[in-house]
């Protein structure tokens, strides 16, 4: 039986599309949640044949990761990542507003690697609280892995 990983310890990246290869780290995180079943439609197959229980075909799979953190500035400097996520990836549409994104924990040696969307989260805040950030991933297509490469 294995030991529980820490929530503090993933790492989410963006690509920067004018510098394919080039990945941007996601600071400042405070929540993740990953829906490995969101987007997922199913195909009714239940007959006669099925005596009365539920019998279903999934024909597509989907998935979105949810990240909630705190804006991050500092001396005026936003975080590089959320920065790109707030000021370009967002305004990208059509095929352009396609991506890369990838995450892993830091005791894995593989990232999972999505193409996908990107829309951005709600920001804000109350009188005795930090300003909040976020967004939200929708994959397109089959995640792949590549491996973590030493800086």
């Amino acid at each position: 039986m294995g030991r529980p990983i820490d929530a503090r310890g993933w790492i989410f990246e963006v690509e920067d599309h004018a510098a394919p290869g080039t990945y941007l780290t996601l600071g400042n995180l405070t929540s993740w949640t990953l829906n490995a079943g969101e987007n997922e439609e199913t195909a009714d197959t239940t007959t006669f044949d099925s005596n009365g229980y539920y019998e279903q075909d999934v024909m597509q799979r989907g998935a979105t990761i949810e990240l909630a953190g705190l804006y991050a500035a500092t001396d005026g400097t936003r975080d590089p990542g959320q920065l790109y996520v707030d000021e370009t990836w967002a305004y990208l549409l059509g095929e352009e507003s396609r991506g890369k994104m990838r995450y892993r924990h830091t005791s894995q040696t593989e990232w999972t690697v999505w193409e996908c969307t990107v829309t951005p989260g709600e920001v804000g805040g109350e009188t005795n609280a930090k300003t909040s950030w976020g967004c939200t991933f929708t994959r397109c297509g089959a995640p792949t892995t590549e491996p973590v490469v030493a800086a």
